[in-house]
């Protein structure tokens, strides 16, 4: 076996740094800088959302930034409330009746929302999602994944 040079050594140690420094600017490029995806004109939105034991229908609601939202919360058996994560946003429905409120969607992500009122043993589940805008977060997601493929095949063809 043939021993390489020291200069060879510090060389192959710098290329290696270097790579793997472009490796984690390019990680951190996808991770924060933002997509330039044209955003939708803002529209109102009328959302009626049923609230029955232990469900919301619908559970998921997708809307773009900058909707005038518009809920109409539905209790179909006792009590229920609606409280949107993020948001000062609260609604209080009493059996068969309606309870309507507005906000304006002016944050991106995903956003929870839940019933504010104990209506049973499995109140604590009762749980929705609001996502407003494109979920980045997926698309990070499979962009980083496409990345980590490339870097394992470039390293298995380095070691050959």
């Amino acid at each position: 076996m043939m021993r390489q040079s020291p200069n060879i050594l510090k060389q192959n140690k710098l290329k290696q740094w270097t790579r793997i420094t472009i490796l984690l600017l390019l990680c951190l490029v996808i991770l924060f800088v933002p997509f330039p995806i044209p955003d939708a004109p803002p529209t109102d939105r009328h959302i009626r959302i049923e609230a029955s034991m232990f469900q919301f229908t619908p559970s998921e609601i997708k809307i773009n930034k900058g909707d005038h939202v518009t809920v109409d919360l539905v209790s179909t058996d006792v009590v229920h409330g609606f409280s949107l994560d993020g948001y000062n946003f609260e609604l209080k429905a009493d059996p068969g009746q309606t309870s309507s409120g507005s906000f304006i969607a002016n944050r991106t992500g995903v956003f929870r929302f839940r019933c504010s009122v104990a209506c049973g043993n499995l109140h604590p589940f009762m749980i929705g999602k609001l996502q407003i805008g494109p979920n980045l977060l997926l698309f990070r997601g499979i962009i980083l994944g496409f990345l980590a493929i490339i870097v394992a095949l470039l390293s298995i063809k380095t070691k050959k």
